[in-house]
């Protein structure tokens, strides 16, 4: 058996050949044909939100949401310090105070019970993070932000193709945010996405991607010239990345039945193993859908989950944690945002290893992976 490595990018076919056409094309910048085509079939796939827009990272387009907000001193964002540090990061860059939110023991999602008690007057932003792809309560949170004039800006980084009661996971907010970093479900290597549902913030979004200019109107014939007019910075992805991105998003469903039979051979093979060892596995309210992003083990214990590690790296099998308490770490420190206890993320954070979970894995690979664990004794 070779070694079985955590993740490993995956191509379905048409790659190259879209690629040599931006190239053939002579447009390899950005707002290209294959970008055009991309974000029409994001929105076509998240049921025609109010605008999609391709960026050169789920960071930028987090830094983007951020400056739409026209944050001031004092302004706060709620974020769950169990998350990737840019969901926290791209609103601190832009002027935010970060208000720091434990999770859920059973999806690892922002516990919506805290969150009343965490908004002041002062509360701009909520931003739910979809942990593995499975939604937080958005009605709850959708709740409390109506209540309070609060905008809801879905990081949906694991989440597309998952569902909420029907709904899908990025359409649920003002904004949303997508990835298409080499470990998510579709890849372009390098990439990201603003899901815009406010038609308010469309335009100026535009202008914030373009380098605070209205060029995006230029191009479409608008305007005969344009300036600059506005904050923003270089977010638009290349055409070549884009031309990569429409070969993984027109192979999605194909995509999506493969990490489906992988995640439900893990979870079918283990939940015994599971129980016997005191070890939980993911949990998906019922009226969830996910999208089969990640597949983890809680383990009783930090001890456990290391001795679990470094056995499996023994046979050749790389499994690994996954975020640290944002809360308790340097940064949060130095802008002060460490001031609460996050005893479930500082729990969860100890005890969670993820397991190798992408196209190219194949059963053979799994059944040897589910056999070492079986053989590991808590």
């Amino acid at each position: 058996m070779k070694k079985i490595v955590f993740n490993r990018a995956s191509f379905v076919g048409k790659e190259l050949k879209y690629i040599s056409e931006a190239i053939q094309n002579a447009h390899i910048s950005g707002n290209g044909p294959f970008t055009e085509r991309a974000e029409m079939l994001l929105e076509e796939i998240l049921d025609h939100p109010s605008k999609v827009l391709l960026t050169t990272s789920c960071t930028h387009a987090l830094e983007m949401a951020a400056i739409l907000l026209d944050l001031k001193p004092g302004d706060e964002v709620i974020v769950p310090s169990y998350t990737f540090v840019t969901s926290a990061l791209a609103f601190h860059m832009h002027g935010a105070k970060i208000v720091f939110s434990d999770i859920k023991p059973e999806t690892l999602n922002l516990d919506e019970k805290l969150l009343q008690k965490l908004v002041t007057e002062k509360t701009r932003a909520i931003i739910p993070v979809h942990y593995g792809g499975v939604s937080c309560e958005m009605d709850q949170i959708l709740d409390i932000a109506t209540k309070n004039n609060i905008i809801v800006i879905e990081d949906n980084a694991h989440g597309l193709f998952g569902k909420y009661k029907g709904k899908n996971l990025g359409t649920l907010g003002h904004m949303a945010t997508q990835s298409f970093h080499e470990t998510k479900n579709v890849s372009c290597g390098e990439g990201g996405a603003l899901v815009i549902n406010d038609t308010s913030y469309v335009e100026r979004a535009e202008i914030i991607r373009e380098k605070g200019t209205d060029r995006s109107k230029f191009f479409r014939g608008q305007i005969d010239k344009y300036s600059w007019t506005d904050r923003g910075s270089s977010y638009v992805m290349s055409d070549i990345l884009a031309a990569c991105l429409c070969a993984q998003l027109l192979e999605s469903e194909m995509i999506q039945e493969k990490r489906s039979e992988r995640w439900e051979f893990y979870n079918s093979n283990l939940k015994g193993w599971a129980k016997e060892n005191s070890v939980d596995l993911p949990s998906v309210p019922e009226y969830c859908e996910h999208p089969s992003h990640l597949f983890y083990l809680l383990m009783p214990s930090e001890s456990t989950r290391n001795a679990l590690i470094n056995f499996l790296k023994e046979n050749d099998i790389q499994a690994v944690f996954h975020y640290l308490p944002l809360n308790s770490s340097p940064m949060a420190k130095k802008i002060g945002s460490n001031g609460r206890e996050m005893p479930v993320t500082e729990n969860v954070s100890k005890r969670l290893l993820r397991l190798p979970l992408y196209l190219d894995l194949d059963m053979k690979e799994m059944s040897y992976i589910v056999e070492k664990i079986k053989e590991f004794k808590t």
